[in-house]
């Protein structure tokens, strides 16, 4: 018999629990069991970030996990279709160095909603 195979639990964070357990989290676009797409959720390449709010945008927990981020105070990376720096969402972020005179098309981030009920609780920085 195989031993059971325990993940990060996102609901209590710095615990385990085992995979069987997975429970709404299963059906986030994000979770594909092997971490693989975590290079894009945490990256600081603008593509990166647009293709982690791509896959956001279109998540069935999307609002929980923005949610939950907001409550842990989440110190980077794209949640709930959102750019988090210090627990606060990044209103727009550019590229390192001097930035251009003429804007980018492949630079725009798409935007992503925020779900109404937390519009309230959202806290914008600037890049």
């Amino acid at each position: 018999m195989l031993p059971e195979r325990y993940e990060y639990d996102i609901d209590q964070p710095g615990s385990l629990r085992p995979a069987s357990e997975r429970g709404r989290w299963a059906d986030a676009r994000c979770n594909d069991m092997a971490g693989t797409l975590s290079g894009l959720f945490f990256s600081e390449e603008l593509q990166d970030i647009a293709k982690a709010k791509r896959v956001c945008a279109l998540c069935p927990v999307m609002a929980d996990c923005l949610e939950g981020a907001l409550e842990r105070r989440e110190p980077w990376g794209v949640w709930g279709g959102q750019l988090l720096l210090n627990g606060k969402v990044l209103q727009s972020k550019r590229r390192r160095g001097r930035p251009p005179k003429v804007a980018r098309a492949e630079d725009q981030l798409p935007d992503v909603p925020v779900p109404e009920h937390l519009q309230a609780r959202i806290v914008y920085r600037s890049a």
